[in-house]
């Protein structure tokens, strides 16, 4: 089963603190929402986020659609 294949994340939406490389979990949660699709990442397949907004991306496509819109791609 891939990624796409998934059943969508069951239980409460994480808060996450983004750091470089790595992340820490605030509040304990079963996903995180892109901030550009609004689509839920469930923790384990989060690979894509911003430490300056402090925000999850659902795709390297979607984080890029961000920078492009702050005006800095």
């Amino acid at each position: 089963m891939n990624i796409v294949e998934r059943l969508p994340p069951a239980g409460p939406e994480a808060a996450i603190d983004y750091g470089p490389g790595d992340f820490r979990v605030v509040k304990p949660g079963a996903f995180v929402r892109c901030a550009v699709t609004g689509a839920p990442i469930r923790i384990e397949d989060l690979r894509y986020w911003s430490i300056e907004w402090q925000e999850a991306y659902a795709s390297p496509e979607a984080a890029l659609l961000r920078l492009r819109r702050a005006g800095r791609a």
